[in-house]
């Protein structure tokens, strides 16, 4: 990972801290006033949201341009699948390592996970199905290319990152792989839920006889 990205984290952590930190307090004092108790697995999912909103906004679009930074040479790309070529033209030579290690290859990967929590959000908090989670991951890259192609709607002074239809495609495929993962966490944990009864069935007939 390039330094630029791991500033771009960096700031995205910080700035989530000072958000949950503003936004814990007034949430545990409502679950106080409507549970009468804590909730820890809402807490957790609020702050697991807001984290991943700002790390999310943090690697779309930092690190901003800076004085010294040129403009783009291509601003727009939108040949689909155009990155399975920019591996081969990137890779040191033939072979799987060589074209794991290229910087299209890895900018491809990032594409995909950095939607694969918003699948598993859709799926596991807001209960979606495939096809809107599908239109969903599509909607929101959508937003972020369109905010990119207009330099940040026009606040930034120029076009600093590219609109790419394979970022459309990778992000979508991320949200959906999210989604496939948020289902069998759901199965697996009903899975277990329906097994445990069960069990407790055998070790009492066990203890009765």
């Amino acid at each position: 990972m390039k330094s630029p990205q791991v500033t771009a984290l960096a700031t995205g952590i910080v700035v989530f801290l000072a958000i949950w930190a503003t936004v814990l307090v007034p949430q545990l004092v409502l679950h106080r006033a409507r549970f009468g108790r804590i909730v820890p697995g809402r807490v957790v999912r609020t702050a697991a949201v807001l984290c991943y909103a700002c790390l999310g906004l943090a690697v779309v679009f930092l690190p901003l341009p800076g004085p010294r930074t040129r403009p783009l040479v291509q601003t727009i790309q939108l040949v689909p699948f155009q990155w399975i070529t920019d591996v081969r033209t990137d890779a040191a030579g033939p072979g799987l390592l060589n074209a794991l290690t290229t910087t299209a290859f890895e900018q491809m990967a990032l594409n995909v996970l950095l939607f694969v929590p918003l699948g598993i959000f859709a799926r596991v908090l807001w209960r979606r199905g495939l096809v809107g989670t599908t239109l969903l991951g599509f909607a929101v890259s959508l937003c972020v290319e369109v905010t990119q192609l207009t330099a940040n709607w026009g606040t930034a002074p120029f076009q600093y990152r590219i609109f790419d239809v394979d970022d459309l495609i990778t992000n979508t495929s991320g949200a959906a792989l999210g989604w496939i993962a948020g289902a069998l966490y759901l199965a697996l944990r009903k899975s277990a839920v329906r097994t445990q009864p069960m069990r407790r069935e055998r070790i009492d007939l066990t203890e009765a006889r």
